[in-house]
């Protein structure tokens, strides 16, 4: 990492645009844009993968795929893959919350029409050619979920283990009778993931132009729905007929009294040791050409992870099971030559994961919203935070700051009052400058902090089935105060200095701006 920085933490999906959900065109560089007036360094995106049910990005059909519903269809036109007559006909979607049903409905649809266009030579011929050195160069992710998505649609969406037997335990004769049956729609999938990369490329080159640095997010685990465990059976606790013997998740915790039960199949870790953890190596190298820095969610499973029985409702009767340990970090870093990992270190956490992280030299996390509900010795307030972490106002996983201060207990309202000095009035902007003043490294705010947004704002709400992953910003929502605001709290706490730019002087910071209240 950048010594002392800061940065924004928005996943796509929350961008704005006319097609109902986000996406990597203008909207992308728009907001890259207000990061660098805002005195930025780094933009923090969730995993890009292709979600299924529940729309998570944690539970993705692929741990290399991209999801094709943040494909930019305006950009589909300048290549000439699609026309303007054939957005003519979207639904007038919401420019607010997500409506995946009809997202996924209209793009599906749409991109089709545009895979056509170039399969069928109707396209630029330089543009068939990029498609083809890219299936070659990807072929050894590529061409597995190119087939399991095709059977995903052909066995109506059903789990890989619902399929037809010698098409779910990869039979050679099913394999290829499969290839051969699907080869159109394997043929769209594999365009589908080159118009990802393709977009997200130019969006990365985009981001380093503007010395912006990308911070991915990787899980841990993967779900069992996916290419990777249907192709990769072997390395997971499964039975004869492919389901898990034995699942993910937590104990219960902050967030729910029953634990959270997430369902990804564990690893075979003894096997993934025998093969020099190249499945590991292959997986990170390939997020590293995505990213430049990865936030390894639920690090503590390296260490141990909550063993579930597969038949249990909840994750209240599970048991811990060492992991590998330093193992598969050494691995990865003489491959690498380095790792560029953030470990995210929250929950239940015990000395042997603080040991892994520090002997590994990681930066760890700590998260505002969680250091008010104790005494002075709690991990997560600025005095106790290390230099080498990332220190963030919330996550993903937690209301807004406003909201939390709503809903918090009156007592952790008075502490946070107490230790920042302040009425209350304005708790998100108040706790951003708590992060942006406070000794770590490197401070993150989510968007929905910075817009002063309440609970409304929420992105996933952990334990509830539906409804998360929803939430977008307004276009319009980041305005020049907005940054000038923002750049002002970098540049007074030494985390943004322009190449010719005198030390900020020892006058009050005065903001002529407002954060707004709605």
């Amino acid at each position: 990492m950048r010594e002392r920085a800061s940065g924004i933490l928005c996943h796509p999906t929350s961008l704005p645009g006319r097609f109902g959900i986000g996406s990597l065109g203008r909207h992308a560089r728009a907001l890259l844009d207000f990061l660098v007036d805002a005195g930025q360094s780094y933009w923090q995106v969730l995993p890009l993968g292709p979600t299924g049910y529940g729309d998570s990005p944690y539970q993705a059909f692929s741990a290399y795929a991209g999801n094709p519903l943040l494909i930019d269809l305006d950009e589909l036109v300048e290549l000439e893959l699609l026309t303007q007559d054939d957005l003519a006909d979207a639904p007038a979607f919401s420019s607010g919350p997500i409506d995946y049903g009809a997202v996924i409905g209209h793009r599906d649809g749409v991109l089709r029409r545009a895979s056509a266009r170039l399969l069928g030579g109707q396209a630029d011929a330089a543009l068939q050619r990029e498609l083809e050195a890219f299936s070659g160069q990807q072929a050894a992710w590529l061409d597995d979920f190119a087939l399991f998505m095709a059977c995903k649609r052909r066995f109506n969406w059903a789990s890989w283990t619902d399929w037809e037997r010698g098409i779910a335990l990869r039979v050679p004769d099913a394999l290829a009778h499969w290839r051969n049956e699907l080869a159109d729609e394997i043929a769209h999938q594999r365009v589908l993931q080159w118009l990802f990369d393709r977009q997200w490329q130019v969006l990365r080159a985009y981001a380093h132009d503007a010395v912006l640095r990308i911070i991915g997010d990787m899980p841990i685990f993967v779900g069992h729905d996916s290419a990777d465990v249907w192709a990769h059976r072997d390395l997971y606790y499964l039975d004869e007929a492919g389901q898990p013997i034995v699942i993910a998740g937590v104990p219960p915790d902050y967030f729910s009294p029953t634990g959270q039960r997430w369902g990804n199949p564990l690893y075979r870790w003894d096997r993934m040791a025998e093969r020099g953890y190249a499945w590991w190596i292959d997986r990170v190298s390939h997020a590293l050409e995505q990213v430049d820095l990865l936030r390894l969610d639920h690090f503590r499973g390296f260490c141990g992870y909550w063993e579930i029985p597969a038949d249990e409702p909840t994750a209240v009767n599970g048991r811990w099971v060492q992991g590998p340990g330093r193992a598969v970090f050494d691995a990865l870093a003489d491959a690498l030559g380095g790792l560029p990992i953030i470990a995210e270190d929250l929950g239940l956490i015990s000395a042997d994961v603080h040991a892994l992280r520090d002997g590994l030299g990681l930066p760890g996390m700590r998260v505002l919203q969680f250091a008010y509900d104790s005494d002075a010795s709690n991990d997560h307030l600025p005095h106790n935070c290390p230099a080498n972490c990332i220190l963030y106002t919330g996550t993903h996983d937690n209301d807004t700051t406003r909201g939390w201060y709503a809903n918090a207990p009156a007592e952790t309202q008075h502490r946070f009052r107490s230790y920042a000095g302040s009425d209350g009035s304005n708790p998100a902007w108040t706790m951003i400058r708590m992060a942006m003043t406070a000794v770590a490294d490197l401070a993150i705010v989510p968007l929905q902090d910075v817009l002063n947004l309440g609970s409304e704002g929420r992105l996933n709400l952990p334990g509830r089935a539906a409804g998360n992953w929803t939430w977008r910003y307004a276009e319009g929502a980041l305005t020049p105060g907005l940054a000038e605001a923002l750049k002002a709290l970098a540049v007074v706490s030494g985390r943004w200095w322009e190449e010719d730019e005198e030390p900020a002087s020892a006058e009050p910071l005065v903001l002529e701006y407002e954060p707004p209240l709605s």
